[in-house]
């Protein structure tokens, strides 16, 4: 993939399940994630229902995803640095520190209206993972 904000521009279904370190059900989202252009890429938002233990509310986060090519610096909405993205192969992995955790990302293209985005959180405060399918419409 050459061209990473043509395929992420848009408004994308999304459904991520929240699992805990044994892989027991612990919450979800569900909701809209919308690319929209803005200066130098895109600005991604999601909204939805967040469901987590006894809780059940809105949720949303906001990114900016500065684009090259098939390329993005992703950025939190307060402009710290979250992490980069190259999708060329369809596959791309990082890690994100976060304090003590340690954030491992996978972002895997399924076809042109499906994507994943997995992340597995370990250290001594966090211990889940989080997997998200984003699907266009």
């Amino acid at each position: 993939m050459d061209d990473l904000a043509g395929f992420l521009a848009g408004r994308w279904r999304l459904e991520r399940e929240i699992v805990d370190a044994a892989g027991a059900p612990v919450g979800s989202f569900s909701g809209v994630g919308v690319f929209s252009p803005c200066e130098g890429g895109l600005e991604y938002r999601e909204d939805g229902v967040l469901e987590l233990g006894s809780h059940r509310g809105p949720a949303f986060r906001c990114l900016r995803y500065l684009v090259s090519g098939a390329c993005a610096q992703v950025w939190f909405s307060d402009g710290s640095w979250f992490h980069d993205l190259d999708l060329r192969s369809g596959r791309w992995r990082v890690v994100h520190p976060c304090r003590a955790d340690e954030y491992r990302g996978e972002f895997v293209v399924l076809d042109a209206d499906r994507w994943r985005q997995e992340w597995r959180v370990s250290g001594p405060v966090k211990d889940y993972a989080m997997v998200t399918v984003l699907r266009r419409g």
